[in-house]
């Protein structure tokens, strides 16, 4: 049965200060429409600009998650988002009078709290899930990272976290839909060693770090000099190290930094802008590696998988024609190798290119057994690509496309006369004049090939 989007049931607020900025902040979630997402509003910069909580607006993660567009950005997400999205908010504005969150207690204990307080209300539109069909895998191996995704009827994460350290020791973290996400999960706390604090400390990076908004974990003997500077940084005379962490911190379960290894993927998987059915094994995970993981995952949604991202009819009227084709394209046959575009958008393209016998490459290639040279499909593609570009300018008769470099090309089956080639390209990157598509090649709903190009667009002399 399907799954209706939800929204708050009515905004809540926040106040507390940035964990590295050290800056006072105001942060309030507000309801906000369907299909809408969750979008992070600048509300003390000029014109108030917004800034998707999507994994390809992420430009950090060495603190936290940093999303940033335009003149939009906020870090250190990871927590609201972790609350919102595991609680079932799908689509939510977030206004906010700084560039980072407030750390609150270092975990997400309010704002889960406060989200089940005001509650939410269903929306008309059904939610978008991405379902996991094959293994996929995403490895840092020089610092023992790995992120593995599961096919599987609901979401579910494992978290493993090992930091040859004698006071965490091995931990494990386990969550499903089934669980209490406010009870198990929300309220544990981000935490740090003390060997990385006081670097952190010197540089000014953690401004709003203090005793009360992280778990310090103490692996070595710590000297009087040593607490007397501790003392110093955190404006505290009763610095004392006891179990291993500063200020004998009473966990709030004995796996707790595991548990909060899982809160941060949860906040981080759900810059993918959908929900996933799939089970999530993971390794020593950080924001770096879950959100590099999500931009792979969003690249592979964009593409369709293995499968075409446009639906082909033939008798459907085409957007171009051949001979608009021809408008639009230099070549000429027997190199024109578009017959047809039956689909294009702001930034993807579908095209036909109809293989018949009569083709002329295949009185050599083979006389016996024809097939389709690959260079020739990576052609066709390019120049369906090259469509979808020239149709940017207001010109297209005044420029062409030329090829700079093909990378990671693979070919997956023959193509043979009879077979109808479906041309896809997705842009992922257009700017200088220059052009980066995702493209693949079907043939009755098959991949055959797949490859991404680069090319340069020039004016004709």
């Amino acid at each position: 049965m399907a799954t209706k989007q939800r929204t708050l049931n009515a905004p809540i607020s926040f106040e507390g200060k940035g964990l590295h900025t050290g800056l006072n902040v105001r942060m309030t979630v507000n309801p906000a429409g369907e299909n809408h997402g969750i979008t992070f509003r600048r509300v003390d910069l000029e014109g108030c600009p917004e800034v998707p909580a999507l994994c390809e607006y992420v430009t950090d993660t060495s603190r936290g998650t940093t999303i940033e567009s335009g003149e939009a950005k906020v870090s250190t997400i990871e927590h609201i988002m972790s609350a919102l999205w595991t609680l079932g908010i799908d689509n939510a504005i977030i206004d906010i009078n700084a560039p980072e969150t407030p750390i609150m207690d270092g975990s997400a204990k309010e704002y889960a709290e406060s989200i089940a307080k005001v509650g939410s209300v269903e929306q008309s539109a059904e939610r978008k899930y991405y379902e996991v069909t094959e293994k996929q895998v995403y490895t840092l191996p020089e610092k023992g990272v790995a992120i593995v995704l599961y096919p599987d009827d609901e979401f579910s994460v494992s978290v493993h976290v090992d930091y040859n350290s004698k006071v965490v020791g091995n931990q494990y973290a386990v969550y499903s839909q089934a669980d209490d996400y406010a009870e198990k999960i929300a309220p544990c706390r981000t935490f740090v060693f003390l060997h990385e604090l006081e670097p952190l400390f010197k540089m000014n990076l953690i401004k709003g770090g203090d005793l009360d908004n992280a778990i310090v974990v103490v692996e070595n003997a710590v000297s009087d000099e040593q607490l007397d500077n501790l003392k110093k940084i955190f404006g505290k005379d009763d610095i004392r190290i006891t179990g291993g962490y500063l200020n004998n911190q009473q966990l709030r379960a004995n796996n707790e930094l595991a548990r909060h290894k899982l809160l941060d993927i949860l906040g981080d998987f759900a810059l993918l802008g959908m929900r996933i059915k799939g089970r999530v094994w993971a390794t020593r995970p950080g924001h770096f590696a879950n959100t590099e993981f999500m931009k792979e995952l969003s690249r592979t949604i964009r593409r369709g998988g293995d499968r075409p991202s446009f639906k082909y009819s033939s008798k459907v009227e085409p957007v171009f024609d051949i001979n608009a084709i021809k408008a639009r394209l230099p070549h000429r046959p027997p190199f024109l190798l578009v017959d047809r575009v039956f689909h294009i958008e702001e930034n993807a393209i579908g095209g036909i290119k109809n293989v018949t016998m009569n083709e002329p490459f295949f009185v050599g290639h083979f006389p016996e057994e024809p097939v389709m040279p690959g260079v020739l499909i990576i052609e066709a593609l390019a120049q369906c690509c090259g469509i979808l570009v020239l149709s940017k300018v207001e010109d297209p008769e005044n420029y062409s496309t030329y090829f700079l470099k093909a990378d990671n090309v693979r070919w997956k089956r023959k193509v043979v006369p009879g077979d109808t080639l479906q041309l896809e390209c997705h842009i992922a990157d257009l700017r200088r004049g220059i052009c980066t598509a995702e493209c693949k090649a079907f043939v009755a709903g098959q991949l055959v090939c797949e490859a991404v190009l680069t090319a340069q667009i020039v004016k004709n002399r």
